[in-house]
């Protein structure tokens, strides 16, 4: 019996033992990986103090430098409407902002007709031009309207005056509605005075909105610019001006005159307002951005917005 308890006793210890030399081996893997992890944190700590001395959590120098958008290109559907003609979209930085631009229309009514888009108050008109231009988009197209408002409309190669390219851009350069004319005071047709003074404005009509020569944008609806637009060949100061001005005719605008005096025939929605005559855009072309000149003085092709005339309106606007 002692034998056997003996044994029992050696047995138990040399579990505990074999129990005792696990706990420790276990004991010892957990230092090992603590440790590790703890090196591991310490050379993590060191490489980002290194990258961060090194600047390499300072913003790209290319992000900062990155120019604000100057243009938002609004993308139309061309299933809905198909009318409108997909060649891309404009770029929406870097674009010029001062100064001008020639662009150059060659129909085959005359000479060709000269314009000069201001950059500086319709920067994005004249880059959609400008990008449209480069797609050959305008190069034999009709005009297809003679307004009653004493323009002649182009842009729009379907001719419908629904179409376009596949986007649209906000109004820029809008002129500003004239400022009412003060009401009559009953008093002074009571008691006039002996002897009224003239009023040296009474005599000076104001500057037209649009003057004859100027090319603006007209949308369908209106704000929502594509590629058609305007060149006034008669003078027009509306009530609600809703044209965004993009530039103004430099030369041939003689020709745009004899265009305007064509005879029109029924476009086909009981209005006279076709040319009997096609006119066709030959070709559209726009030249490298001129840069403003600080001295030069404002022509009376760009007037400044100012109170109506009171000589009657223009037959035919809306």
């Amino acid at each position: 019996m002692a034998s056997s308890r003996d044994r029992q006793r050696k047995l138990a210890r040399a579990k505990l033992d074999r129990q005792m030399a696990r706990r420790a081996a276990t004991a010892r893997r957990r230092r090992q990986i603590r440790a590790g992890i703890g090196s591991a944190v310490a050379l993590l700590l060191i490489v980002l103090g290194s990258f961060w001395a090194l600047g390499g959590f300072d913003r790209d120098p290319a992000e900062d430098s990155a120019a604000p958008e100057t243009c938002t290109w609004t993308t139309q559907d061309a299933q809905a409407n198909t009318n409108l003609k997909d060649v891309g979209k404009p770029p929406t930085r870097d674009l010029p902002t001062t100064g001008t631009r020639p662009m150059t229309i060659t129909t085959d009514q005359g000479a060709p007709v000269t314009v000069e888009l201001d950059l500086a108050s319709a920067p994005c008109a004249a880059a959609s031009f400008t990008h449209l231009a480069g797609k050959s988009f305008f190069d034999n197209t009709r005009c297809h309207e003679l307004t009653t408002e004493g323009a002649l409309r182009c842009g729009d190669p379907s001719g419908t005056g629904q179409g376009g390219p596949t986007y649209t851009f906000f109004s820029e350069n809008t002129p500003d509605a004239p400022a009412a004319s003060p009401s009559a005071d009953p008093s002074a047709s009571a008691s006039p005075p002996a002897s009224p003074a003239p009023s040296p404005s009474a005599s000076t009509p104001a500057a037209p909105l649009y003057p004859a020569g100027t090319v603006a944008m007209i949308g369908n609806p209106p704000g929502a610019n594509g590629s058609q637009f305007l060149i006034f060949f008669k003078d027009f100061s509306p009530a609600q001006p809703t044209y965004p001005i993009v530039g103004r005719v430099t030369n041939g605008l003689d020709v745009v005159k004899k265009i305007g005096a064509m005879e029109t025939v029924d476009n086909g929605s009981g209005v006279k307002i076709k040319p009997k005559t096609d006119v066709v855009i030959q070709s559209l072309t726009v030249g490298e951005p001129a840069s403003a000149d600080p001295t030069a003085v404002p022509t009376a092709a760009t007037p400044t917005p100012t109170a109506p005339s009171a000589s009657p309106t223009v037959a035919g606007q809306s």
